[in-house]
Order: structure tokens, then C-alpha cells, then sequence
């Protein structure tokens, strides 16, 4: 007699199916990212008809716009295996040879998060993106031979969110780098209608746009954001299966998404940079310790898009809060806020 199944496994595996569905399969189905997207097609296609395997290609920019889903792309449309790894996992330059050896010929290789793998695996990359070939170190001090092994040649597909991190000599080895942008409104608006259609969820124009206006520019973040509208339906009845605005709004708010798309902890920053510290400047550990957050998280999740719509400003002196963002919150300001052009 079989045994009886566990419900999370079965639950777990069609989470990973649904994510799976809405990650688009081809360059044609891939939304936004226009320009990346013809320069790839151009680097796939003289691939394809010289027989030989792609260059390898860097892909840059915040988390959240692609990055791992073109590459899924670029070896779907080569027809090539994948072998996915990430920076972070290669600790040690054998951690990378033994990934390197096991290489299929023509096989895509993506290491997630490059730019933080050790220096000791960053150069023996260098020699096997160049050549094909890694050096083994057999043996210790005076008597360490050195090894050559061939590998099959493959591509590399490099995905950084830090790109200045990435030392030049290994930069320098991508034949292609691509540096993806924040989404506009519109871009996002066909992001959730594609995947409402996957997720089997009605979305009206309108109610899409509000998502698509919380979801920073990114579409991860619509995505997440549709599937949680997506259960607000379910769980609140009326017409199931179609969410309507006043059903986004509603259920964004509860998640404590805004009218613009900060969460909880954006507007805790917020908060504590204009009620704490009458506006700033205040420095990064300072305000990190305020909100009871990491520094990193401070950092590279929050102040970048907080920047990039004019809600905090960087100065040599710290972080201060705009008018905008006085406004924002509806805290009247008690003197006028400081500008970046003042410090």
C-alpha cells in the first residue's frame, strides 16, 4: 500500500508550477526590455547559424527585472541544457572547477549574484571563459604542480545586481553586457494581464493599472502583488475569479502597500528620517539600527527605489527626507526640508 501524501509537497509543487507558468519561454513572449531584447536575439541568431555556442552574457540591474528569466530564455532558444549555480555558493576555486568539469558540451551555465564569488574563483573563471581551460593546483607549497583540463565549451550567463563590485578582468571576458531598467506603467499593466490569464484570475483594465502602479517599477513585484489580489477574491467571494479595483485596493492596502507602491518598512524609513530626525542628514547605520533592519537591507532594497522617485535624497552627509516625502505622509514639516542642492 502506497503512502499517503504529504499536502504541503503537493501544495509546494504547484506553487513552483504556477511561478514556473509565469515566467515567460521565449524572447517573443519576454515584456519590456526592448532594446536587450533585439541585442540578444541578434547574439542567439549568429550563434545559431555559425553552430557554435553563444558569447557569454552579462545581465545587470535591480532584483526582481528578468534577469534569471532570460537566461532561462538564452538556453531554451539555444536549445541547450541549463545548469543554474549562484555566486554566493562558490566558495572555493574547487567549488568552481567541479561545476566547470561537469559541463556539457554547448551547456548554459548561470551563476546568480556574480559578483559575490570569492577572488580565488573569480580568477580561475577568468582563464575558462577565455580558453576553455582551468588550471588544478595538485600538492602544496614547493612541491604544487600545476594541471591543465580542458573543458567543453559552454556560455556563461553572469547576473549581478552590483555591477561595479565585479573586478574589470572579469567584466572585460563577457562578450555581451545588458544593463536592465525599471518597467514603466504600461509595461507592467501587460505583465499582470499575461499572468492574470496563467493565474486564471479576471483583471479589468483599471484594477491593472492599480497594480501596476504598486509594483515599483518591477515585475516580480506585480506579480506577487496579483497573486495576493488573486487570493483576496477567493477568500472575500463575490465573483470569483474576477478581481475588481475596489478588490485590489483592498487587498493591497491589507498588505500594507500604498497608493505608490511603499511597504511597511519604506514607510517606517520614512518615518523615522522626518519624526526622529526632523529630516536628516542621518547616516546609513544610524537609520538601520532606528527601523531595527540590516544596514544591507536599508541599502539595496529600500533607498534605491525611495531615491529613484524623489522621496530621499543621498548627500556626503547622509540621508535626508525631501518636501516630497513630507508630503507624502501628510507630516507637516515645521522649516523647510533640506535639499540635496543645500549640503
Amino acid at each position: 500500500m502506497s503512502e499517503p501524501r504529504d499536502p504541503s509537497l503537493a501544495e509546494d509543487a504547484g506553487e513552483l508550477a504556477v511561478e514556473g507558468a509565469l515566467r515567460p519561454g521565449s524572447l517573443a513572449e519576454f515584456i519590456g526590455q526592448h532594446k536587450v531584447r533585439r541585442q540578444l536575439q541578434l547574439l542567439l541568431d549568429a550563434a545559431r547559424i555559425q553552430q557554435r555556442p553563444a558569447d557569454h552574457i552579462l545581465l545587470s540591474g535591480p532584483p526582481g527585472l528578468g534577469k534569471t528569466t532570460l537566461a532561462m530564455i538564452v538556453a531554451h532558444e539555444s536549445e541547450r541544457p541549463l545548469r543554474l549555480s549562484s555566486g554566493p555558493a562558490i566558495q572555493h576555486a574547487g567549488d568552481l572547477a567541479a561545476l566547470l568539469s561537469s559541463l556539457l558540451p554547448g551547456e548554459v551555465l548561470f551563476i546568480d549574484e556574480i559578483h559575490r564569488m570569492t577572488r580565488s574563483a573569480e580568477e580561475m573563471l577568468y582563464l575558462a571563459m577565455e580558453d576553455f581551460r582551468i588550471d588544478i593546483m595538485v600538492g602544496k607549497g614547493a612541491g604544487a604542480t600545476s594541471i591543465p583540463l580542458d573543458l567543453a565549451p559552454f556560455t556563461l550567463v553572469g547576473a549581478t545586481t552590483r555591477s561595479g563590485l565585479l573586478p574589470n578582468p572579469l567584466r572585460d571576458r563577457f562578450g555581451f553586457t545588458a544593463h536592465l531598467e525599471y518597467y514603466e506603467t504600461a509595461e507592467l499593466e501587460q505583465v499582470v494581464e499575461r499572468s492574470a490569464s496563467v493565474l486564471d484570475v479576471t483583471v479589468p483594465p483599471v484594477a491593472r493599472a492599480e497594480i501596476a502602479r504598486r509594483s515599483r517599477g518591477t515585475p516580480r513585484i506585480a506579480n506577487r502583488l496579483l497573486r495576493r489580489v488573486r487570493d483576496y477574491v477567493v477568500v472575500h467571494g463575490g465573483d470569483a475569479g474576477s478581481a475588481t479595483e475596489a478588490d485590489v485596493s483592498a487587498a493591497l492596502d491589507l498588505y500594507d502597500v500604498d497608493a505608490i507602491g511603499l511597504d511597511r518598512l519604506d514607510r517606517a524609513v520614512l518615518d523615522a528620517l522626518i519624526r526622529r530626525f526632523r529630516g536628516g542628514p542621518v547616516g546609513l547605520n544610524t537609520l538601520a539600527v532606528t527601523v531595527g533592519e540590516e544596514a544591507e537591507t536599508i541599502e539595496s532594497v529600500v533607498e534605491p527605489y525611495l531615491v529613484r522617485i524623489g522621496l530621499m535624497g543621498r548627500t556626503p552627509r547622509g540621508r535626508i527626507a525631501t518636501p516630497e516625502a513630507y508630503a507624502h505622509l501628510r507630516v507637516p514639516r515645521a522649516d523647510e526640508a533640506l535639499r540635496i542642492d543645500d549640503l
